[in-house]
């Protein structure tokens, strides 16, 4: 997917709709079944909980409690954005795209914004990745305290050349403190388990499947929000969102990350 395929506005759009937190990697008729699977999965099912409760009231001014004060209640609501119980983030040892092995306790004493990407998708990973790219310039001069980082949940493609290839054709690889991570299937499906992210993978060539939801990972190592990433669909199930809410994504997640440096 090129960037204006990202950014645009196709022309063959119908009525916007936004997507479960969950993204596949080509669209096709095994989407539906692989969704309905991984909808009733325990674990989507707490991220789904979340997303329709801060949905529920789009439509007024009222405010989910605990969030960031610089973060306005319509952007919030944009991102679908939830504080959750400060506790440690479940650790990992991967390694990442420059085939760099490191372990999540490394980044101590920064924030860390944590996805989740398959280096085949072409839903809303892309979208994410540009996202990313924006708000790690709408940082400024705390860009450098800030890590961003995604985990791989696509097990037929685990190698570095992957993950590198990815970050390369999405230009994440201009963000200095981009992490895009792999292993072994073993160690990725324990990270999914610690982080409630459900993947389905048929088989090679089939749909992936997998929860879309962003991790704000704070200085001391604790979880303090996650945010659920959408995106609209054409006529052609081409995933898209518009640049404007693009840039707002981008500034909601620089101003959730400076919030935690506080």
């Amino acid at each position: 997917m090129s960037e204006s395929d990202v950014v645009a506005t196709p022309d063959d759009t119908t009525t916007p709709t936004v997507r479960p937190p969950t993204t596949r990697s080509n669209p096709g008729p095994l989407f539906f079944v692989a969704l309905a699977i991984a909808v009733v999965a325990t674990s989507t099912l707490a991220v789904v909980a979340v997303r329709n409760h801060l949905h529920s009231s789009t439509s007024s001014t009222l405010r989910v409690s605990g969030l960031p004060a610089s973060v306005s209640t319509p952007l919030a609501q944009l991102m679908f954005l939830s504080p959750v119980p400060a506790r440690p983030a479940p650790t990992f040892t991967l390694t990442d795209q420059l085939d760099r092995t490191l372990s999540l306790q490394r980044f101590r004493g920064r924030t860390v914004v944590l996805e989740f990407m398959d280096p085949h998708c072409v839903d809303i990973c892309p979208l994410v990745s540009k996202e990313f790219v924006d708000a790690y310039h709408d940082l400024g001069t705390d860009a450098h305290k800030v890590v961003f980082m995604a985990v791989n949940v696509n097990p037929y493609f685990e190698s570095v050349a992957n993950m590198m290839a990815f970050s390369r054709s999405h230009q994440l690889e201009t963000i200095p403190s981009w992490h895009f991570f792999t292993g072994t299937t073993a160690q990725l499906r324990s990270v999914w388990h610690h982080y409630n992210v459900t993947v389905e993978v048929p088989s090679r060539n089939a749909d992936i499947i997998h929860t879309s939801i962003v991790y704000f990972i704070d200085p001391r190592g604790h979880e303090r929000y996650i945010a659920t990433p959408s995106a609209r669909y054409t006529k052609t199930h081409r995933a898209f969102l518009p640049g404007t809410t693009l840039a707002s994504w981008g500034q909601g997640i620089a101003l959730v990350a400076k919030s935690l440096l506080r």
